[in-house]
């Protein structure tokens, strides 16, 4: 069972950055995909960034590419999302979710492809 806590979030203005955390418990992150989706008020759940085990592969909405990047540190078991030029629409509650996979280059990126999530840190971004 794998177990994940995020953390970082706050209350930032337009263009600031932020840096939220994901660690996770139960298994080694190495045997893991990891994503980070979120969830603005009446809105769907919205996926962000997914990253293999390897670590080797990765991808992004385009609503977010070039301004957040999405890394790990195998020997903390920890995800990371670097969030820079925050805009308003990027407030939202933020989830880690983790797939426990084989393969190595494996990048889910639809919520039901991941078992296991956190329970979310709000990103408030005022303009």
């Amino acid at each position: 069972q794998v177990q994940l806590v995020e953390s970082g979030g706050g209350l930032v203005q337009a263009g600031d950055s932020l840096r939220l955390s994901c660690v996770v418990s139960g298994r080694a992150i190495s045997l893991v995909a990891m994503g980070w989706f979120r969830q603005a008020p009446g809105k769907d759940r919205e996926f962000i960034a997914v990253l293999s085990r390897s670590g080797g592969n990765s991808a992004y909405a385009d609503s977010v590419k070039g301004r957040f990047t999405i890394s790990r540190d195998n020997a903390k078991n920890t995800v990371y999302l670097q969030m820079n030029g925050l805009k308003s629409e990027d407030t939202a509650v933020y989830y880690c979710a983790g797939r426990p996979t084989y393969y190595n280059d494996y990048i889910p990126q639809r919520s039901e492809d991941f078992p296991s999530w956190g329970q979310g840190t709000q990103v408030t971004v005022s303009s």
